[in-house]
């Protein structure tokens, strides 16, 4: 991709853990198991970023008219040069937005800027909803293909983390961090004490090394 330029941590959060490998295995397991599926990616928020990677790496390795996108709330991974070579891999994409959702402003986007800055691609379908008198009307308003439609979510401040946490009518936060589960795969049992900061879980790309909480 001449040019093309991504989110550093986006990207390692996908290609350099366990992820990519599980995926993979497992859309191979699914298709010698059931022949050749439609792959569905799905993700929210930061989660719709990776599902932006996975996606464009199953289309690279398996063909864009197997692999269908669809995000909410997703954030900017790249710049204009990666947006349009993921138009062109991964044709089939969505990503919703919701009203003044904070996260798809992130990275911020500077027109003038060119190449060097972050750029959404296509296509956005931004959930508005309008109030006439007492009539509240929920629209779905399908945007142009640039990725910077400035009639959808470009057109207000993305000031709402409420928006953000509510797709469609569904709460997409957990009410408490106890109430988020990890599950790992026996696959996984070479990383033996798997390190945890805050409740989240950290997996080394090579199991047989060990890293302590100061150097991460």
């Amino acid at each position: 991709m001449p040019d093309a330029m991504v989110h550093h941590g986006f990207y390692s959060a996908y290609y350099n853990t366990t992820l990519r490998h599980e995926i993979l295995k497992s859309v191979q397991w699914a298709w010698k198991a059931y022949g050749r599926l439609p792959i569905n990616v799905v993700g929210h928020s930061m989660g719709g970023a990776l599902a932006s990677f996975c996606a464009l790496d199953l289309s690279v390795k398996w063909g864009s008219h197997k692999v269908q996108l669809i995000t909410f709330g997703q954030p900017r991974v790249g710049n204009p040069a990666f947006a349009e070579y993921f138009n062109e891999q991964v044709p089939r994409t969505i990503r919703v937005t919701h009203e003044n959702d904070i996260v798809p402003h992130l990275p911020p986007y500077f027109y003038y800027l060119g190449e060097w800055t972050y750029h959404h691609f296509a296509r956005e379908v931004w959930l508005r909803e309008t109030i006439v008198g007492n009539v509240v009307t929920r629209n779905e308003i399908v945007c142009d293909c640039s990725g910077e439609d400035p009639t959808c979510s470009r057109s207000v401040y993305g000031r709402s983390v409420a928006d953000h946490l509510e797709y469609y009518g569904v709460n997409l936060h957990a009410d408490s961090r106890g109430t988020c589960q990890f599950v790992i795969g026996a696959s996984n049992s070479a990383y033996g004490d798997i390190l945890q900061v805050d409740g989240a879980i950290i997996l080394s790309r090579y199991p047989q090394e060990r890293y302590p909480v100061e150097s991460i």
